[in-house]
């Protein structure tokens, strides 16, 4: 797919910025020994991610200022947009990855935002267009966006403890659900993928996008070349002397809510009963979701680590979430097993666990949450989880109503 950049807020009535001239030595070598970044994806082969370089420009519109991170799918990159004279993020997809679902929810999002009065349209993230990069075996296409600050992953490493306090945590699920409940009421789409990298913060403060592209010229980025391909070092940008507001993105794997299905969503460790079931699923599967997202936030682990062993190496164990679910909530109610075409897989026809992985002890939710004291914030904060961790969906509070509650007032 391939759809015309546009500019948002700026000014394109001055002439085209020069290309600023990165240096091209006095960088940090990265060994030949030492795997770096993508290149420790198990698929990274020559060809499959674009071979970027800092400097480059693409389209003849936008150059590429430095590395913010990648994944399995694609790498980031801060650019400076030459012609509408901002700084813009680029999310350059692998090889022959398709971006038709994201872009097409991007556009599908802006209709809706502008004639709506939600405020939760504002912690949407926005796309601004794609190109495509030619390429023999393979096109790579991009994603056009504004910049944004970092993730709420990258600013629990910033954080002495690693962990929100109390404030942060209250401020930032704000947002989240504000999101949450413009996508679900105004525009009947389920995100399925609200995880920490996900959660991004606007820039308001320039100086660090000016700031970042100063240090890659007075310090370049270390690097190294394998077979010809370039990996940079990603470069973190300054703190903000304030956290702009929170915007969720990536709508990669986000779906219509009007239409049923049972197909797994999200990562693992976030799931909800009835993706793991194979059970229809909707909306709530959001909720679960930030309810399980919390403990990474406020606790500093996961809820459900889901891992077993076998031959030697921990991977994720479908049956082990499910135990671990239970040590937690207590067993599921039958109804919602009857929904679910996996369910025999671990449970007797009477809903008892039929696996033969041990069910966690001592493992309630109120023992697993060790932030708060004992008191009314607790119990507060236990029955604000309790509302997004519940076996049945139906049973799980809306984002509207979760933004009600006492916790999250107090």
């Amino acid at each position: 797919m391939s759809s015309p950049t546009k500019s948002i807020g700026c000014d394109v009535t001055k002439a085209p910025s020069p290309p600023m001239n990165f240096p091209v030595s006095g960088f940090p070598i990265i060994p030949d020994g030492q795997r770096w970044e993508e290149e420790n994806y198990e698929l990274f082969k020559p060809g499959y991610y674009y071979p970027v370089n800092i400097g480059d420009v693409l389209v003849s519109k936008y150059q590429i200022v430095g590395k913010l991170g990648w994944g399995s799918t694609s790498t980031v990159w801060l650019a400076r947009d030459l012609e509408a004279h901002q700084y813009v993020t680029l999310k350059i997809y692998a090889q022959n990855e398709e971006i038709v679902n994201e872009f097409g929810i991007y556009q599908y999002l802006e209709r809706i935002a502008s004639k709506s009065t939600y405020p939760g349209r504002q912690n949407v993230r926005t796309a601004i267009g794609t190109f495509v990069i030619p390429r023999p075996g393979g096109d790579h296409e991009c994603l056009v966006q504004p910049a944004t600050w970092e993730s709420w992953r990258d600013l629990l490493y910033r954080i002495p403890s690693g962990v929100f306090n109390e404030e942060l945590l209250k401020l930032s699920l704000k947002q989240l659900l504000l999101a949450l409940d413009f996508l679900h009421s105004e525009c009947k789409i389920i995100h399925t993928d609200s995880k920490g990298d996900n959660m991004l913060h606007s820039i308001f403060d320039q100086t660090l996008l000016t700031d970042f592209a100063a240090a890659e010229m007075e310090g370049p980025s270390p690097r190294k070349i394998v077979d010809g391909v370039p990996i940079y070092a990603s470069r973190r940008f300054g703190f903000p002397k304030a956290l702009g507001p929170v915007v969720l993105g990536d709508f990669r794997s986000a779906v219509k809510g009007e239409e049923k299905r049972n197909h797994n969503a999200g990562p693992d460790i976030y799931r909800a009963p009835e993706v793991i079931i194979k059970a229809d699923w909707s909306y709530p599967v959001d909720i679960w979701n930030v309810g399980v997202l919390i403990w990474d936030l406020f606790e500093g682990k996961h809820l459900f680590c889901n891992l077993n062993e076998e031959n030697g190496v921990l991977d994720y164990s479908t049956g082990t979430h499910l135990a671990e679910i239970i040590g937690a909530l207590g067993p599921p109610p039958l109804d919602l097993l009857e929904r679910g075409i996996r369910s025999d897989e671990w449970f007797h026809k009477d809903g008892t666990w039929k696996a033969e992985i041990e069910i966690p002890e001592d493992a309630s939710l109120d023992k697993l949450e060790v932030r708060y004291v004992e008191g009314e914030h607790k119990t507060q904060f236990m029955h604000f989880v309790r509302c997004m961790l519940q076996w049945r969906p139906e049973d799980r509070k809306t984002a509207k109503e979760l933004l009600q509650h006492p916790w999250l007032n107090l």
